[in-house]
């Protein structure tokens, strides 16, 4: 085992230096002071299939912050609001459960998906296969692959480590049942006790966070989408006001979505434009409100400070939020990902995770290294390019979809 650990160490290069160059961004502190020093231009675009009262109609009195903790709260203060189920439990809609055959469609889908990802689990069968017995090197084998699939060093040491304990005791021999083994621990680490996103108390605020080039614009499209669908109405706050055209895009997204967008002219506070969100979104009565912020390396000391006021203006304005912080994470970057969970968790204090292009990756395996250091939940991950390919996150359904058996051509 030493001896590969010593293989891996010289191939692996620090997780820093693999990160993708995004803009750099040292001006940030004078254009947001330059930004600060003048009145900021807000511009809202409400759209008319936007549900609920106009932009200059105020939920109540001024200073009030309207909280509903159940639908029936919302429904007595707000009788034409049509009330959802707290406890969706998916964001699928119905004709895609089943399909022709009884089988569940998203399933098939999500291992159609996952091919790439899967891949460690068909070389893992593959050095299974024809074996009798559970020798040293067959652990070392195994040890390996998982390391190298991103799994993570300490995930697989956990794993491997209860393994030869029960080998060594005589608890387990059958190589075929090695195979459960590790399906259960890799389990294990997924299920992260976390509660259901119930999107209340009202407006729900999630703030959105990542690097350059995750795909955060897009999955906060995706996630507006399935809430209008489960007759949530939604704003979009879109703090990113240094990329180029961020502004724009989230706009251009609202309008395809039926949601209206909060934004300023390019270059604002980003502060400055989640407060004017939130105080819309409160104006409005909205369900949910989403902000965006830009792109930032996590290892740019001055951004990951903007993300922490960002975060105090929020809570100024509206006591206890954001209710959610979710990062998004490129699968395809591996450990990168882990190391900008680990600074995002400490900046902006992250309560999920939404992993991203799980479809073009086999570094897949890094959804199991970020569960079992950091303990975030996952809560959606994308596996694909559409609408409907942004899942809610299911440890059991994962996993199966993961060692599922290859279906015969």
């Amino acid at each position: 085992m030493k001896q590969w650990m010593e293989r891996l160490k010289k191939k692996w290069k620090d997780p820093f230096e693999e990160i993708p160059p995004g803009e750099d961004r040292e001006d940030l502190d004078k254009w947001s002071a330059e930004a600060s020093a003048g009145p900021c231009q807000e511009t809202i675009e409400p759209m008319e299939s936007m549900p609920g009262p106009p932009v200059g109609d105020v939920v109540g009195p001024p200073d009030s912050l309207r909280h509903y903790h159940s639908p029936e709260e919302r429904m007595d203060a707000d009788p034409d609001h049509q009330a959802v189920p707290v406890s969706s439990p998916t964001i699928l809609s119905q004709e895609e459960v089943a399909g022709p055959e009884g089988k569940p469609r998203f399933f098939q889908r999500l291992r159609e998906r996952m091919g790439r990802t899967r891949g460690f689990i068909r070389r893992m069968d593959t050095l299974l296969l024809g074996k009798r017995e559970i020798d040293p090197e067959l652990l070392e084998e195994l040890e390996e692959l998982l390391v190298t699939s991103d799994i993570g060093v300490k995930a697989v040491t956990e794993i491997f480590d209860q393994i030869r304990d029960e080998v060594k005791r005589r608890e387990l021999s059958d190589p075929a049942v090695l195979r459960d083994r590790i399906r259960e621990r890799i389990l294990g680490f997924l299920q992260i006790p976390a509660p259901p996103l119930s999107w209340l108390p009202a407006p729900f605020v999630l703030l959105v966070v990542g690097v350059n080039g995750v795909g955060k614009t897009t999955t906060i499209a995706k996630l507006a989408h399935h809430l209008v669908r489960e007759g949530r109405s939604v704003l979009l706050v879109a703090a990113d006001t240094f990329r180029a055209a961020a502004g724009e895009q989230l706009e251009v997204w609202g309008k395809r979505i039926g949601c209206p967008v909060v934004r300023h002219q390019e270059g604002a506070d980003p502060s400055s434009v989640a407060y004017d969100g939130i105080e819309a979104g409160i104006r409005r009565g909205v369900d949910v409100i989403i902000v965006d912020t830009a792109g930032r390396l996590h290892t740019k000391v001055n951004l990951m400070e903007e993300l922490k006021k960002i975060r105090r203006v929020i809570g100024k304005k509206l006591p206890g939020a954001p209710n959610e912080v979710f990062l998004v994470l490129d699968a395809t970057t591996g450990q990168n990902a882990l190391a900008q969970a680990r600074l995002f968790k400490e900046a902006a204090d992250v309560t999920g995770i939404v992993l991203t292009k799980l479809d073009g990756t086999a570094k897949g395996g890094i959804v199991v290294g970020i569960a079992r250091e950091l303990s975030i939940p996952i809560r959606y991950i994308g596996v694909g390019e559409a609408m409907e390919d942004l899942r809610s996150f299911n440890p059991e359904e994962f996993v199966d979809a993961l060692f599922a058996e290859d279906e015969p051509e």
